[in-house]
């Protein structure tokens, strides 16, 4: 990067001094750039659609299979770690997790880790790699190869249960 300097005219005079500003040396130096076009807006998906499994069976013997999970924040995964059931037992981090991020199960007016709690084991464990897939989006795995074979595999970087990594 250079910065722009006073100049000394043809004449031997100072001119004024140019604006201190960054310019790249590859730049060139030619004419100015036309208006770029605005890059396509970005938009981040925070909620991802589900299909249970099995499903959650309500009070009224209703079966609730799909539903939404949104992106977790650093306080989903914090919170949780105050809660005394989740203290005295740290499996229950998951049950709490998944309680606050899940946002809509079926025609249930509220999801909360009650309703977590009494789902189907395998529901359950579906939920948990789809809180994984949502939320690392392949951040925890990483591209090696084999120091003998040369042969490119990928490794788990992350932890093995929710809100450990």
């Amino acid at each position: 990067m250079r910065r722009t300097a006073v100049r000394a005219a043809a004449g031997g005079e100072p001119q004024e001094a140019l604006p201190a500003t960054a310019v790249p040396e590859s730049a060139p130096a030619a004419a100015p750039a036309a208006a770029a076009p605005a890059p396509a807006a970005y938009r981040l998906q925070t909620e991802f659609p589900f299909e249970l499994p099995r499903g959650y069976v309500d009070e009224a013997g209703t079966v609730h299979r799909d539903g939404v999970m949104r992106l977790a924040t650093a306080r989903d995964e914090l919170v949780p770690l105050r809660d005394i059931r989740v203290q005295e037992n740290p499996a229950y981090l998951s049950v709490v997790l998944l309680g606050r991020v899940i946002t809509r199960l079926g025609t249930l007016p509220l999801v909360h880790d009650g309703i977590v709690e009494n789902m189907f084991a395998s529901d359950l464990a579906f939920l948990q790699d789809f809180y994984r897939q949502v939320n690392a989006e392949g951040h925890t795995r990483a591209s090696v190869r084999c120091p003998h074979c040369s042969e490119p595999f990928e490794v788990e970087l992350g932890g093995s249960r929710l809100g450990e990594s």
